[in-house]
């Protein structure tokens, strides 16, 4: 009979050993995705086009509101990329991976040129952008206010809807939130560059990494505001992007393809 359990348990081990290999395999890609999302994301976001509305609204309105809005809008993108960017595994991965590996290497020698070029105040130019393109859209709610007017006396109070505290959240500033930062992110660096990283990481690790480093980048520009947007160098964080996108292109040079991330 011992024979017989000896046997038994040779057999069983390796399945044991295998199963708590690709279990540590599974989480080694996950952090993997996390980390690789989380620093890209924030290398790209910051004194981007998407902070700065960020940073311009939280001085005007609701900071929660505007947080809420803009937040909605980063969710909703990334799990959009990364949706795009897993769609792209049924191609085999060794293509994906070197051709993921490229856009990387492009990525980063553009934003180093872009970054060697740009003058230390060259995020300026951004900001007023986008202060004069918040101002249009207040200027279209003031004007949409007025066309509606208040209610009319003839038609008695009962027109009034009364408002709830629910609908503090899906207010106008909250939708022009949603809808200046869903814009400005689509087909900005940081979808690209998310799209790319589902592509050849683990997807999950990719969704939560992003998802936390646009919630890091938003949640500074609603505290700091404007004071930040003007502190921040666009040149030096360009220049650390482009070497951040290059480690990751050169460190394709000694992962495999087949490792799991």
């Amino acid at each position: 009979l011992s024979p017989f359990l000896q046997k038994g348990s040779s057999l069983v081990a390796p399945v044991h050993i295998v199963s708590e290999e690709s279990a540590d395999k599974t989480n080694l890609g996950f952090i993997h995705a996390f980390v690789a999302a989380i620093s890209v994301i924030i290398v790209s976001e910051l004194g981007d086009k998407t902070f700065f509305i960020a940073a311009i609204m939280a001085m005007r309105y609701n900071r929660l509101t505007v947080l809420a809005g803009a937040m909605l809008a980063l969710g909703l993108m990334t799990c959009l990329s990364v949706l795009f960017g897993y769609a792209t595994t049924v191609i085999p991965r060794v293509y994906t991976y070197y051709v993921s590996t490229a856009l990387f290497a492009i990525f980063g020698i553009r934003m180093l040129r872009e970054g060697l070029k740009m003058s230390p105040d060259e995020g300026q130019e951004e900001l007023e952008e986008v202060q004069a393109e918040i101002k249009k859209k207040d200027e279209e709610l003031q004007r949409t206010k007025l066309l509606n007017g208040p209610a009319d006396v003839e038609s008695g109070p009962g027109t009034t809807i009364p408002q709830k505290k629910w609908l503090h959240f899906i207010s106008p500033i909250f939708v022009q939130a949603f809808t200046l930062t869903f814009l400005a992110e689509w087909g900005d660096r940081s979808q690209l560059t998310t799209i790319v990283l589902a592509a050849r990481e683990d997807p999950y690790g990719v969704a939560v990494g992003g998802t936390v480093g646009h919630c890091l980048c938003t949640g500074l520009a609603v505290i700091g505001g404007r004071m930040i947007a003007q502190k921040i160098s666009v040149r030096t964080v360009t220049i650390i992007g482009g070497i951040v996108f290059l480690a990751f292109a050169f460190s394709a040079l000694f992962i495999s393809p087949d490792s799991g991330f």
